[in-house]
């Protein structure tokens, strides 16, 4: 199994070192295995871990709402509770778009406005 040192798999993640210890110290992502001299080695499985939850931030989702999720997958939780906590969010992210694209029509008026 090929594995990547932290600052690869940062690297690779997209992310500072700082964000996969964080993430792994709210249980978002891990746990990391361990060479036998105690450093971090991150597997392809970590990596598409760390994309998931780099995701979900992305769209808004807080810590809180990532530890949810977590849990929800790593539990005995069935498909339909999962897709239920998506869609939930999902509906979330999609008043924020609304939101967004309401306010990029506004500064689109005052750009012509002002131009």
């Amino acid at each position: 199994m090929t594995t990547l040192a932290p600052a690869a798999a940062a690297d690779r993640a997209g992310v500072s070192i700082d964000t996969l210890r964080y993430y792994e110290r709210e249980g978002l992502i891990g746990p990391i295995r361990r060479s036998a001299g105690g450093r971090r080695e991150y597997t392809e499985g970590d990596l598409f871990w760390i994309g998931l939850v780099t995701c979900f931030r992305e769209a808004g989702l807080g810590i809180a709402d990532l530890r949810d999720f977590v849990a929800i997958l790593r539990a005995d939780h069935t498909p339909q509770e999962r897709v239920a906590f998506l869609r939930e969010r999902r509906a979330a992210l999609e008043q924020r778009v609304t939101s967004l694209r309401r306010a990029m029509e506004v500064l689109d008026d005052k750009i012509a406005y002002y131009s």
